[in-house]
């Protein structure tokens, strides 16, 4: 694998303070970015390689990692470096997209959202979310190859964008970025027939699934009375891309004695 020094390639030292790396970052992404270099193709990969470098020195844990497998394996702990982290990895969480807009306000070039999707192409994606009180915009880059199925999932959980990201502001951004969420099952629901003896000590029933055509055996506890429900879980239709299934409930009916039935009869 082609060795890279993050540092060298901002020209900063190893001790070089976070404000430092960042006035390095800006002064690059100035001169090299694509609006200032439109004659210059090689522009593009060096580019890259700022953007990738100032990911990682920017984050305290990126950093110290990469500094650590340098210190281990010496001229291969970039190897081991990306063994660990990926391209979405390097690239969360970083406020380059901050950095763009700024350059946008001041410089007149175009912005992070027209030049990202330019250079990384299907590798880059944007977002924006929207909370009372609170709206942001971001990115996410999932690395080269990416993109050639709308449907590939991948995880997206809170700690992905600490604090702000809701159950249903995930949803939406996946959404968003045409990837498919697992859905639970539907719930089913049917009635369990019961002898009075059964429901009082407990017993092992059996249940014909229709849906599945096949016959469960039932665990009925006991003291089971009247309209109480037993849950099967899994039991229920099938989940949505992957999601789990839904559960089945069965409504108690406790058969009446042949006994009691004969004297209702004699009732009417």
């Amino acid at each position: 694998m082609h060795q890279k020094d993050y540092y060298q390639i901002l020209g900063t030292e190893k001790g070089a303070s976070p404000q430092k790396i960042k006035e390095a970052y800006r002064k690059l992404a100035f001169q090299y970015h694509p609006d200032q270099n439109k004659e210059n193709p090689s522009a593009v990969e060096k580019m890259k390689q700022i953007n990738e470098a100032y990911a990682v020195l920017s984050d305290p844990k990126k950093r110290n990692d990469y500094d650590r497998f340098h210190e281990q394996y010496g001229p291969h702990g970039y190897d081991q470096f990306k063994q660990r982290y990926s391209e979405q990895d390097i690239f969360r969480g970083s406020d380059i997209n901050q950095i763009f807009e700024e350059m946008a306000r001041a410089f007149g070039f175009r912005g992070f959202e027209e030049v990202f999707r330019e250079s990384y192409g299907h590798g880059y994606q944007s977002f924006e979310f929207r909370r009372p009180g609170v709206f942001g915009r971001g990115f996410i880059f999932f690395g080269p190859g990416f993109g050639r199925s709308r449907h590939q999932e991948i995880p997206i959980s809170s700690k992905t964008f600490p604090g702000i990201l809701s159950k249903l502001t995930r949803h939406l951004l996946k959404r968003a970025l045409g990837l498919r969420e697992p859905g639970k099952g539907k719930d089913l629901e049917d009635t369990l027939y019961l002898h009075p003896r059964q429901a009082l000590e407990g017993a092992k029933g059996k249940y014909f699934h229709r849906k599945r055509m096949k016959e469960l055996i039932v665990t009925i506890p006991p003291g089971m009375k009247e309209s109480q429900r037993v849950r099967l879980r899994g039991m229920g239709e099938p989940g949505k891309d992957g999601g789990e299934p839904g559960d089945l409930f069965l409504k108690v009916k406790i058969k009446k004695p042949l006994l009691e039935k004969f004297k209702e009869l004699l009732k009417i």
